[in-house]
This record gives C-alpha cells, sequence and structure tokens, in this order.
C-alpha cells in the first residue's frame, strides 16, 4: 500500500483502524517533500521535528481512545500567511523573513483540536498578492503537472504541495480566486467559504472584507472534511458568523436531479481559451445528463469586477500593510539616519515590487483627491455586483464557469505584463467582492496536458449545493495526479 496515494479521509480511517500509524504517515509526507520539493519549491518551512512529535502525541490519544475527526493524525499544509505559535510566518517576503508569532490562528487551532498533523508551511506570492506564486521572497514554486509552468497564486505553495502528495491536505486563503484558480493549475479541489464562516484570526490580512480561508485537497469529500473541521464562530473576528449549518459532509449525495444551474454567458466569450470553454460546457452538459437543469444565463457588470477589485483590494491592502515599519517586528534596515528615513529604506527593501505598485495604488485611491472618485465608487459597484448575483440565486442553485481564462502560463510570463495578471482574476474576483462560497473541481485536461478547472458559485450559506454539484461531476471521473520524479520512491508491493 502506497499511503501517499490516499486521500485524506481514506487515510483518517486507515490510523483510526489501526492499518497505518501516524508517524508512518507523516514519515511518508516528509519523505515525498524531500523527494520532490528541490524542484518544486512548495514549501518555504518544514517543521520536521514539530510534526514528529505532534504524532506521537496525536498517536497516544487514539491509542487512549479520546474521540478525534476524521482527520486525525493526518497530515497538512498551511500557507504561510497563517500564524502559528513558535513556527516562522513570513508571508513569503523579506519583511517577516524571520517572524515567528507568539499566537495561532483560530482556523489552524480548530485543525489541531480535529488532531490533523501540520507538516510546515507552503509558498506563496509575497503577501498574497499575485496569481502565480512568482512574487515569493522565497523563489518561484513549479507546477507539478509540468515545472515550466506556475502553479497559480496565491495559494500556489498549497495547491502544489497536494497535487504533488507532500500532504494530504492544506488550507490556503482566497482573496479574489487564490484558493480556486491555483486548484485550477494544479488539478486539484479547492473551496472558499461564505465570507465569515471560518475566522480570520491569525491570518495576516491582505484586503480584510475579501479574505477568506478554505481548504485545499485532492477531491470535494476531503475539503468538506476540512472545512467542517476549521469553520466556527470566533469572538476573536468581529466579521465571525455564528452559523448551526456547517455540517458540510452531509451535503456529499451524487444527486443533481432538478438542480437548476446557470451558466452566465459572459463567462463563456471573448478571452476565454476554447479548450478550456469545451471543458466546462462538457461538464455542464454532464450535470445535465445526471438530472440537473442547466440554462444559460446574462449576469450583468462582470466586466466592472476587476476594477472594483483592485480599488478596493489596493485600499485595504494599503492601510493591513502600514503597520510593517520597521519599528514593532520583522525587517528592519540596518543603516539610516532619522525616523522617516527608516520608515523609507526599511519599506522599500522590505517588500517586493508587486506589493509596493499594490501599496502605491491603494494610497493613491484612498488620497483626499480621489477617495470619491475611486474607492467609494468601487464599493458602489460592489454593491451592484453583489445585488446581479442576487437575482441570479433566485432563478438557479449554484453558477457554473471556468476558474481561470486559461491553463497555467510558463513561469515569467505573467509578470512581464501585470495588467494581463490581474484581468486573469476576472471569474474568481466577483465572488469575493459579493462574499459568496465557490468551489473549483478538476474538469479535464488542455492539449498541453494542462489540468482545467471548473468553478462552481452558490449563494452565500449554501455551500451544501456547491459541495453537493462538485460531488456529484467528480463522482463521473477518476482523480489523476501529476506523473512526478519520486512520486512513487518507497512504494509498497
Amino acid at each position: 500500500m502506497d499511503i501517499r496515494s490516499l486521500t485524506a479521509l481514506e487515510l483518517g480511517k486507515k490510523i483510526r483502524q489501526r492499518e497505518v500509524g501516524v508517524r508512518e504517515a507523516v514519515c511518508a509526507a516528509l519523505e515525498q517533500i524531500r523527494a520532490v520539493d528541490g524542484t518544486l519549491n512548495a514549501f518555504v518551512t518544514v517543521d520536521e521535528e514539530g510534526a514528529l512529535r505532534r504524532a506521537q502525541e496525536v498517536q497516544s490519544l487514539l491509542d487512549q481512545g479520546t474521540p478525534l475527526g476524521s482527520l486525525a493524525g493526518v497530515p497538512v499544509a498551511l500557507k504561510d500567511n497563517l500564524c502559528t505559535e513558535g513556527l516562522r510566518t513570513t508571508c513569503s517576503s523579506h519583511m517577516l523573513y524571520h517572524f515567528v508569532p507568539t499566537y495561532t490562528a483560530e482556523a489552524v487551532r480548530n485543525l489541531e483540536k480535529a488532531g490533523a498533523v501540520i507538516l510546515g508551511k507552503t509558498n506563496m506570492d509575497e503577501f498574497a498578492m499575485g496569481s502565480t506564486t512568482e512574487t515569493s521572497a522565497f523563489g518561484v514554486t513549479r507546477n507539478p503537472w509540468n515545472t515550466d509552468h506556475v502553479p497559480g497564486g496565491s495559494s500556489g505553495g498549497s495547491c502544489a504541495a497536494v497535487a504533488a502528495e507532500e500532504c494530504f491536505f492544506a488550507l490556503g486563503s482566497d482573496t479574489g480566486g487564490s484558493i480556486r484558480q491555483p486548484s485550477a493549475f494544479c488539478g486539484v479541489t479547492g473551496i472558499k467559504p461564505t465570507y465569515g464562516t471560518v475566522s480570520r484570526y491569525g491570518l495576516i490580512a491582505y484586503g480584510s472584507s475579501l479574505d477568506q480561508i478554505g481548504p485545499i485537497a485532492r477531491n470535494v469529500s476531503d475539503c468538506a472534511a476540512a472545512l467542517e473541521a476549521i469553520a466556527s464562530y470566533d469572538k476573536k473576528d468581529s466579521t465571525s458568523l455564528n452559523r448551526t449549518d456547517c455540517d458540510f459532509t452531509s451535503a456529499l449525495v451524487d444527486d443533481v436531479k432538478g438542480m437548476r444551474i446557470g451558466i452566465p454567458r459572459d463567462y463563456l466569450g471573448e478571452g476565454l481559451d476554447e479548450e478550456v470553454r469545451q471543458a466546462v460546457l462538457a461538464a455542464a452538459k454532464t450535470l445535465e445528463e445526471k438530472g440537473a437543469v442547466v440554462e444559460a444565463f446574462d449576469l450583468s457588470l462582470v466586466e466592472y469586477a476587476i476594477p472594483a477589485y483592485y480599488v478596493i483590494a489596493s485600499a485595504e491592502a494599503s492601510s493591513n500593510l502600514a503597520r510593517f515599519d520597521g519599528v514593532k517586528y520583522g525587517y528592519r534596515t540596518e543603516e539610516y539616519e532619522g525616523l522617516h528615513n527608516m520608515y523609507k529604506k526599511t519599506r522599500s527593501e522590505g517588500f517586493g515590487e508587486e506589493v509596493k505598485r499594490r501599496i502605491m495604488l491603494g494610497s493613491f485611491v484612498l488620497s483626499s483627491g480621489y477617495y470619491d472618485a475611486y474607492y467609494l465608487k468601487a464599493l458602489r459597484t460592489k454593491a451592484l455586483i453583489k445585488r446581479a448575483f442576487d437575482e441570479a440565486f433566485a432563478k438557479y442553485d449554484v453558477l457554473l464557469g471556468p476558474a481561470a481564462p486559461s491553463t497555467a502560463p510558463r513561469i515569467g510570463e505573467s509578470l512581464r505584463d501585470p495588467l494581463k495578471m490581474y484581468l486573469g482574476d476576472i471569474y474568481t474576483v466577483s465572488a469575493n467582492l459579493a462574499g459568496l462560497p465557490g468551489m473549483t473541481v478538476p474538469c479535464g485536461r488542455d492539449s498541453k496536458g494542462l489540468p482545467i478547472g471548473l468553478q462552481i458559485l452558490g449563494d452565500c450559506f449554501k455551500e451544501k449545493q456547491v459541495i453537493r454539484a462538485g460531488y456529484s461531476f467528480e463522482c463521473t471521473r477518476t482523480y489523476e495526479g501529476p506523473e512526478l520524479a519520486g512520486r512513487r520512491e518507497g512504494k509498497d508491493e
């Protein structure tokens, strides 16, 4: 039995049935990291000592008969913007290169309560600003399907680690598609829940009104179980919701008979790669053959989503990142003359080019002469986009579309044209502006062998509809992972 080929729930079951030891599972993941991460660069920090120590603790609890969740003993990776007490958290930036938090994010604490074992921190675009995991201070992460291509971003490290079997599931954060887009590029499944479902306490903020933590795994079942584990009300987060319907695994039902599915025509128009379009339409046809009612419709205001998103996200980023000034924690320049010079040099040296670009854009739209013209107008547009989705969900249970206009671009292509990179988020940012849940599931591969992702969007608090549709579609397919050098080393025959 090759442990690494198991899903998170399959491994959790074997651990509870004493067929696999927790240490054995952790060692299998660490072995895979050693075999492939030199090529992929999915991890920023691997806490081997801590993971083995935690494995022993969880095994002892299981041996004592302590009731733990379905993910007990399962190795998990965390995006490097989730704070972990005593374990370096960098946001893949020179600004936080040596930062070790004194507290743990609530979502991570919930995973620990469920018995999961943390392997380490995954690479990401610096401060989650990017769509390719190329803006990291630790170097680019490579796509396991083709190492000449990007894994997407900003949760590219988490998605690449799951696809390459370096972990069994992972956590990412989604500000404008940062879970769903890299999941599509890496051929895995990722869920962004309704805003407020998962506590943001301990998530180093990019855009506070848009950020949401979510799980990434090989299939819908693992994602549903992980989301169930991390979702909770948290009084430490003022935007946290007290929900009573977080039994997401109950939606793992292979039945879409009568489900009303809408496909926005705006999502299938100009700029979409033909192979991606055909894969999405084929997925819709599959769900229709299983009894769903599929219909194309016009979703207004799509063209305004990108400008509204980047104005709001950059404005919030410029405010959130003001705290990184070299005074209290993080990087401080070595030579400076006076306080203002220290601020300027610290931020110039500590932040990368893309982060500086968004801070400057955010400071501009918040300035007194342009606040009304840009920021307030973007907020009004956000409200109109939410209203357009409300009208759509009055008719449809879920919406289908692509997660990205194309499959994963080659490394270096997107950074040459930042505007093109921003436009690549056209299908994902609306869900964040409206606070909606969304999920990406694999739905095929293009002629280059790169994965294509199907995006499923639901109304607020309707994750179960999204999970049900995704699970029903997934039941028609077999999961395929990339063939990677060293992927099957140590396999038991």
